[in-house]
């Protein structure tokens, strides 16, 4: 929806004018009426709107007067121009002022619906041109009607992140509508534009590059900007820097923001960081990662435990990486959803759902608790189910195997029907039939092939093969005669002679 001004001295018109475009069904909404220039600038001060409809004549400031002072506030602004007067003259200067177009009184609907219609279509392209830049990182949702100040596009912008800090409680105040309100008062006068980035819980800020003048560096802004989030139960990891940001290097500069923030937010403090700040990188992690999923996958619980406890202590103590700890912690989820025996994607998106949810409480100590409550837990799961035997699930597939002895069944088939690896479909089948599954799966065909030719005799050996989804007879011929040392040929002849 697009907002416009009408500025008419005549009531008579100005009401009819506005009654025109309300029923037009055009995106414009009325903003604002005046009743002089002096009225609709001052209004244009206070708050921009997209369109400007304006007399030539009227009291204490004229038409032309009014669009002249307009364009110095707002550059983008559509001016259309209605007068009685048609003479060349204020044409010319109206065209001199980039007026958008010029309607004569009376306005008949037709011509200003025209009018209309067509700023309506430059807007909208402007509008969709302008927030192009925004949409590799900002939600679809929220760009959704995003009406930009022309300031954003005016000159480059500098870009900020802020995050959440970890384990910190929720205060309810962290959402848009709460930072823009809070950054726009610590920026007047100068312009600041908050918007939720598409990738995480986090807020890509935009300030302009004049904010650098009031303060003495980077770091000075962030804790000013710190400061008053706490004052709203808000504690935030920050970075960026003021240098200015082209929109076509926009996404650019975000994921290197995201990075900084990704790799460099701590556990026990909070972290203001401009794009230039490096911390040397640490090493051995995977090893310790490693050390703790191996202790999973041979089940040493207590070991692993009395570890987790010593590392979690440790790591807060040692201003640790949050990164580090959620790397650590997404690890031995997979590690615990692997090791189940009949692992499959329920198992896995059950455990990246608890790590999430303990990665969001409200505090460390708390978080540290749920983790090794949960650990502990998963350990008995593990063992309560290694405990029970593979023979309810064996039955099952033999007897899903036993219904598609007509198919052509694998063992991946079999592995995705019941949610477990095809390995483990395979130490199944191995435990409880002392085969492999292609041996076990063939036993099962050419039984059924022996039971089909005692009850046919007259059946057809190829139509035999095709109905047990053999590639080709004299395929099916080999399999059975290994299985029975009989081919099938000779297996009918000697049922023939028999009781079957």
């Amino acid at each position: 929806m697009f907002t416009a001004l009408i500025a008419e001295d005549s009531k008579p018109i100005l009401r009819n004018i506005k009654a025109l475009l309300e029923s037009s069904e055009l995106p414009i909404r009325i903003a604002a009426t005046a009743y002089n220039g002096e009225e609709a600038l001052d209004y244009l001060k206070k708050q921009p709107v997209d369109i400007l409809i304006t007399d030539i004549r009227m009291p204490k400031l004229g038409g032309l007067e009014l669009i002249e002072q307009a364009m110095r506030l707002h550059s983008s602004l559509k001016v259309v121009l209605i007068s009685s007067y048609s003479d060349f003259e204020y044409t010319r200067k109206a065209i001199n002022l980039q007026v958008f177009d010029y309607l004569l009184k009376p306005v008949e609907r037709s011509q200003l619906i025209e009018v209309m219609q067509r700023i309506v279509d430059s807007l909208a392209d402007k509008l969709e041109y302008s927030l192009e830049p925004l949409k590799s990182i900002v939600p679809p949702a929220f760009l959704s009607g995003l009406r930009l100040e022309p300031q954003f596009h005016e000159q480059p912008v500098s870009l900020f992140l802020i995050g959440k800090q970890p384990f910190t409680p929720d205060s309810g105040n962290w959402k848009v509508e709460t930072l823009q309100s809070m950054l726009k008062a610590i920026c007047q006068p100068l312009s600041c534009w908050v918007f939720p980035a598409k990738d995480s819980d986090r807020y890509l800020v935009f300030v302009q590059p004049a904010m650098k003048e009031r303060f003495a560096t980077t770091l000075a802004w962030m804790e000013s900007v710190e400061r008053l989030l706490l004052s709203v139960d808000i504690e935030i990891a920050m970075a960026g820097r003021f240098q200015p940001v082209d929109l076509d290097q926009l996404q650019l500069q975000y994921y290197k923001l995201k990075g900084l923030l990704d790799e460099e937010t701590l556990l026990d403090k909070r972290v203001l960081l401009d794009t230039d700040y490096r911390i040397p990188e640490q090493t051995g992690k995977d090893e310790g990662i490693r050390s703790f999923t191996d202790m999973i996958e041979q089940r040493q619980s207590q070991p692993f435990l009395i570890k987790l406890r010593e590392y979690l202590q440790i790591s807060y103590s040692q201003h640790a990486r949050y990164v580090d700890l959620e790397r650590l912690v997404s690890a031995i989820g997979d590690a615990f959803a692997h090791a189940l025996p009949s692992s499959g994607p329920e198992e896995r998106l059950a455990a990246a759902a608890t790590v999430k949810e303990m990665l969001e409480q409200g505090s460390y100590q708390r978080f540290c608790e749920r983790c090794v409550d949960w650990c502990a837990h998963s350990f008995e799961q593990l063992q309560l189910r290694n405990r029970k035997s593979g023979e309810e699930l064996f039955e099952q597939m033999d007897a899903y195997v036993k219904l598609h002895k007509f198919s052509q069944l694998s063992i991946n088939d079999l592995a995705a029907k019941f949610h477990v690896s095809a390995s483990y479909v395979s130490r199944i089948i191995k435990r409880y039939t002392n085969t492999t599954f292609v041996q076990y799966y063939m036993e099962l065909k050419i039984g059924e092939a022996c039971k089909q030719l005692r009850a046919k005799p007259d059946l057809k050996i190829k139509e035999l093969a095709d109905a047990l989804s053999f590639s080709d007879q004299h395929y099916f011929s080999r399999v059975f005669k290994d299985h029975t040392g009989l081919s099938p040929s000779e297996y009918k002849e000697q049922c023939v002679g028999s009781e079957f």
